[in-house]
């Protein structure tokens, strides 16, 4: 019943998808914006257990529900960590309504044919295996691609939906997340190529297969509308790649049938130095502005 229910709220409810799942390459630089600077911590586990405390501070917040808040995505060491007593994943379903994900790729490999392609993942059945039981919903991977170079995007969809089979067969849905970088200057030629691969993978699926997918907000405007409607696509988001929230909000509330799935833009303006009455007003004002510009598109 729970995974129906999951279901449809991730295929109909209005709302995004919070990214709460930095790695340990970004860590750092989350926890900077978020006003700790590296001399506060003196090793990797004090950082990880800093960057908890952000990520349960959110997810305890009183506007981040499943009203606004569909879904979110986690890092694997947050799965694996409790919030107010509970598992981080049933936390968020059984206390906030929102459905979570969770990041299972390793990093990126070195950039080839204009593109970063995900480094191997040889235990990903096993963390697969333990999302299952930790309640998890989905999965998030990511790609990057530089360049609109036909080779390079080819291959970059190619892995992402090879990887996204493994994923579906342990009855877990995958997001699809090739990120086109937002400052190169054949952006739009890059998207157009990527829109075509993503289109060609999809038709291959097995009919009663779904993924879900995370693109970059796109230079033309509903670009992305026959993914969008494509039968073998439970919901497309968008990533906030480097744009500010507003900048951000404007363009995925041109973009029809888009939700926002975004990280820094979400976290814009939160410090660990606010009070909660602080922190939960700007977070609530974050969300607000978020859901607005997902509903609106």
């Amino acid at each position: 019943m729970s995974k129906h229910r999951q279901t449809e709220q991730v295929r109909t409810a209005p709302g995004f998808i919070a990214a709460l799942d930095q790695s340990g390459g970004s860590t750092p630089k989350a926890l900077r914006l978020y006003g700790i600077e590296e001399d506060q911590y003196d090793s990797e586990e004090q950082m990880f257990n800093l960057i908890h405390e952000m990520r349960s501070r959110i997810a305890r917040a009183p506007a981040f529900t499943g009203d606004k808040v569909i879904g979110a995505i986690l890092f694997e060491m947050t799965m694996d960590r409790q919030i107010d007593g509970k598992p981080s994943a049933t936390y968020l379903w059984e206390d906030r309504g929102v459905v979570p994900f969770l990041k299972v790729d390793k990093g990126l490999a070195d950039e080839r044919d204009g593109v970063q392609l995900m480094k191997p993942m040889p235990d990903l059945d096993a963390l697969l295996a333990r999302a299952v039981q930790a309640g998890i919903f989905g999965t998030k991977m990511r790609s990057v691609i530089n360049a609109a170079d036909p080779a390079g995007i080819k291959a970059v969809v190619a892995q992402q939906f090879e990887i996204g089979r493994q994923i579906l067969a342990h009855g877990l849905v995958p997001i699809i997340e090739p990120e086109v970088t937002i400052s190169i200057p054949d952006k739009a030629d890059a998207e157009t190529l990527l829109r075509d691969a993503l289109a060609a993978q999809l038709d291959a699926l097995p009919e009663d297969s779904q993924v879900m997918l995370k693109l970059t907000l796109p230079e033309t405007d509903n670009l992305y509308a026959p993914l969008i409607a494509h039968p073998r696509v439970l919901r497309v988001v968008a990533l906030s790649g480097g744009y500010s929230r507003d900048e951000a909000n404007a363009r995925l509330a041109r973009n029809t049938g888009m939700i926002a799935s975004f990280s820094r833009a979400l976290t814009e303006g939160l410090s660990a130095q606010q009070s909660d009455a602080a922190f939960n007003d700007t977070i609530a004002a974050s969300i607000d502005s978020i859901h607005r510009a997902s509903v609106q598109g």
